[in-house]
């Protein structure tokens, strides 16, 4: 998620910190490339040139250009004005009064909706709440059997809607439902259309008045770029949202919906989904998506997903042994496990400040598809081994490779790899000025 975006800033950011002062032209020159790589991440171009015009306008005052470091004083006016151009701060759900809390979820066909009722369930149940499923999409009956399924796998309470049923009937039972279990928050999966039409929106204008929701979020698709924002516009014409879920903003999404919308609608962006799976949604938090753009990291996030995967008496283990440089392949076997459920190396690189543009470490660390084979081969060495890589001799390698059904070229590459990685993590583990936070981080990713 847009990594392309990171890039065309870091590029532009480079050219301006290398100089001792910046003149208006340098400004203008950097503010040109910024536009272009905001346009090719498919941003509004109303969105585009406002915000252009208003880092300029501070980017050119005398201050900001006699400075001692005018570079770095663009870099933080481009972040205030990013931070706010995508809302602000962290909108967190209206939860308020006498429970049930009802949340509706529309959007049209194919965007997402009833994966993310289930993921939002997910989440909500991570914090403490007791959310219930409703599926009230009538129109679509795989909708319906999904969403039940979803939510006996993730241990969710759901109403058992019946064909035949009007979607307002299911709505409004639902609440008396809910209630009866004791949960709190009452999520309603509504029926989509593949494009807006009139009965669509009658149908959920009977819903919300017959259920008086507390959130009508609209979940649509992030890889549609400015077509989600067109779509966000309608939505909120009919039904007045109180906000948006991006849905599939992994992979190719280019990121211009999750940066238009709040100024195009000004509703605030709530959640995004990043992958398929059900915990692959996060709240969205507008100062750590800026800096996370400009390639400053993102410490906070990191640290809140290390911290529900991470046992804290492993987390202070394994600093203690990277402080003494006694970090090894065991230590290195269960870093890939509680890793692998936070996400791929190369995002949670990416989130802590410099080590993204580390060549050597981005370099060292192993392909995810490799992981299966690295897991066999680490599997496949006896406990001696694994504590004492440094013993590994030829015939160790050849046992291993026969034991892990590799070759002795790919252990020899592990070791390799391994060790390098090894230098790195030492090194930052005794430096404790590396930068702010870092050992803290090493703490929490054991």
């Amino acid at each position: 998620m847009f990594e392309r975006l990171t890039e065309k800033f870091s590029q532009v950011f480079n050219k301006i910190t290398g100089f001792g002062k910046l003149s208006e032209k340098d400004i203008a020159a950097a503010m040109k490339e910024v536009r272009l790589a905001l346009l090719e991440a498919d941003v509004n171009y109303k969105v585009v040139k406002e915000f252009i015009m208003a880092v300029s306008h501070k980017a050119t005052g005398q201050e900001i250009l006699k400075s001692l470091t005018p570079g770095q004083q663009v870099i933080k006016i481009v972040y205030e004005e990013l931070t706010e151009l995508i809302g602000g701060s962290f909108q967190a759900l209206d939860l308020t009064g006498r429970p049930p809390h009802p949340i509706m979820l529309v959007g049209l066909q194919g965007s997402g909706k009833t994966t993310t009722a289930a993921k939002l369930a997910n989440y909500l149940k991570k914090q403490g709440r007791r959310p219930y499923l409703v599926p009230a999409d009538v129109t679509r009956p795989a909708a319906i059997t999904q969403l039940l399924r979803l939510a006996e796998e993730i241990s969710i309470p759901a109403f058992p809607t019946e064909p035949g049923q009007k979607p307002t009937e299911i709505a409004f039972k639902s609440l008396a439902a809910a209630g009866s279990v004791g949960a709190e928050v009452v999520i309603i999966d509504t029926a989509g259309r593949l494009s807006i039409d009139q009965d669509l929106m009658d149908e959920l204008i009977a819903i919300r008045d017959a259920t008086s929701p507390n959130e009508i979020l609209l979940v649509a698709d992030g890889m549609t770029g400015q077509e989600a924002v067109k779509i966000a516009s309608d939505f909120d014409l009919a039904l007045n949202l109180s906000g948006v879920i991006l849905s599939k903003m992994e992979g190719d999404a280019r990121g211009g919906a999750a940066m238009s919308i709040r100024a195009v609608t000004k509703k605030p962006l709530k959640f995004i989904g990043v992958g398929e799976k059900i915990p692959e949604f996060e709240p969205f938090h507008p100062e750590r998506v800026a800096s996370l753009i400009l390639g400053m990291g993102d410490v906070l996030s990191l640290i809140e997903k290390a911290q529900e995967v991470m046992d804290q008496k492993e987390s202070e283990r394994l600093l203690n042994t990277l402080r003494k440089g006694e970090y090894t392949l065991d230590d290195f076997r269960k870093q890939m496990a509680s890793l692998k459920k936070i996400g791929t190396l190369e995002t949670i690189l990416g989130m802590i400040p410099g080590l993204g543009k580390l060549k050597k470490l981005r370099d060292a660390q192993p392909n995810p598809k490799e992981m299966g084979r690295i897991e066999a081969i680490i599997d496949s060495m006896t406990t001696e081994e694994r504590f004492n890589h440094l013993i590994i001799d030829a015939s160790r390698r050849r046992r291993i490779a026969m034991g892990s059904g590799t070759s002795v070229s790919d252990v020899n590459q592990l070791i390799r790899n391994f060790s390098e990685m090894r230098k790195l993590l030492t090194r930052f583990g005794k430096r404790d000025n590396v930068m702010a936070g870092v050992s803290e981080l090493l703490k929490k990713l054991s």
